[in-house]
């Protein structure tokens, strides 16, 4: 992935924040027959390894799973929002008229060791927590006791886990950061308003940081 120097971010906190606020990533894989994508909610471990570790499934049916062998390297891909930003947003556009469209996102990129996981206690417990994650939102939380025990055991048997050893996490995060504060302010606010929050917000709290360290401008 090409990253500008203002559009890197290497900090590994700030990375794994991202994953786990969005946790839905493609795993990409070079196996036997050759490359492919897969689309799956990753649960991060980010006290295990040395860049955390990332804990996922797929259906049995899926044939990723018997495609790449243990300690395979695989890429995770984690979107953190991305908008479309139109130059008329530029306050400086209005003057100089030296400004044009760009698309502003952020993005992890995970690389990693892959292992298989195909045992029922592994995948039992990854299911439950996954479950108590993302249920804890709602007003009557499901649980997977509120089915029969022989109904669930027949679906865990139905999943395979997967494992990814972090090696190497990569964010880029494009924020119109080479721009003047005014004019990422004017694309964050227009963003905002439009309901594009991720990336509105994003870019207003680089407005704020960079504004601080200008002298306040």
């Amino acid at each position: 992935m090409y990253i500008p120097p203002h559009f890197d971010e290497p900090r590994t906190e700030v990375l794994h924040a991202l994953i786990a606020d969005n946790p839905f990533g493609m795993l990409i894989t070079h196996g036997k027959s050759g490359l492919d994508a897969n689309h799956i909610p990753f649960e991060l471990h980010a006290g295990e390894g040395t860049h955390g570790v990332l804990h996922a499934h797929v259906a049995r049916a899926n044939p990723v799973w018997q495609d790449v062998a243990d300690s395979d390297e695989v890429l995770v891909v984690f979107r953190a929002g991305d908008a479309y930003i139109s130059p008329t947003w530029y306050p400086s556009k209005h003057e100089l008229h030296k400004q044009v469209p760009t698309w502003n996102y952020r993005v992890v990129h995970a690389y990693g060791r892959v292992t298989i996981r195909d045992d029922e206690r592994y995948v039992r417990g990854l299911v439950a927590r996954l479950t108590r994650t993302h249920e804890a939102s709602q007003p009557r939380p499901w649980k997977m006791t509120d089915s029969e025990p022989e109904f669930i055991d027949t679906l865990l048997k139905a999943i395979v886990g997967v494992e990814i050893e972090i090696t190497r996490l990569v964010g880029k995060m494009k924020l119109s950061q080479n721009k003047e504060v005014r004019d990422i302010r004017g694309a964050g606010n227009a963003l905002n308003e439009s309901g594009e929050h991720a990336i509105g917000g994003a870019m207003l709290d680089f407005a704020a940081i960079k504004s601080a360290k200008d002298g306040g401008q």
